[in-house]
């Protein structure tokens, strides 16, 4: 964590911060916020917003762009892997798929599901509850009900491991819990 141009980022409660992400400047992040390992969220150039119950996932980038072109992302959203959100806004309940790709000006409607891969151009506007994909990306379906339930338990779940990484007392605990879980 790190100020920019007299701008600090600023965290709410029982917010997790990997050790290997980086956050600069005018960075505010909601309650329960989870920001994973290798994330860079960087709010040089304009405000980075993230909701309460949100979780960043490893390796996503998140910037934003002069003059117009902040990063706001709602509560109960789930950033994938390697996801960029270039300047554009995310609604609540909003679900953004590993490696997917959403750029200036672009706003995620709430609870939708943008697919892994997925290139959201600028400008672009995403219906509240519909899937799109591809490279552009395009609405491929309404409704989502089954989607929305697993958008949901992702949520939980990443608030579930958010409290085990923040009552763990040390790295050597967490190495224990990998092994334990088969992991390491």
């Amino acid at each position: 964590m790190r100020p920019f141009a007299g701008k600090s980022p600023r965290f709410g409660q029982r917010v997790f911060v990997a050790s290997t992400a980086v956050v600069v400047g005018d960075v505010e992040l909601g309650d329960d916020v989870s920001i994973w390992y290798g994330a860079v969220l960087r709010g040089d150039l304009k405000e980075i917003r993230i909701g309460p119950r949100t979780n960043i996932q490893d390796n996503a980038v998140i910037h934003v762009d002069e003059p117009d072109f902040p990063t706001l992302v709602a509560e109960d959203v789930t950033v994938g892997h390697s996801a960029i959100l270039h300047g554009c806004r995310v609604e609540r309940g909003a679900l953004v798929g590993m490696h997917a790709t959403v750029l200036n000006g672009a706003v995620i409607g709430e609870e939708a599901v943008v697919a892994a891969g997925a290139l959201v151009p600028p400008g672009m506007v995403v219906p509240p509850r519909t899937l799109v994909a591809g490279v552009p990306a395009t609405v491929r379906r309404e409704g989502l009900a089954e989607e929305l339930d697993h958008t949901r338990r992702g949520v939980r779940g990443y608030l579930e491991l958010k409290g085990r990484y923040l009552a763990a007392d040390d790295e050597r605990e967490l190495d224990d819990a990998a092994d334990w879980a088969g992991y390491a």
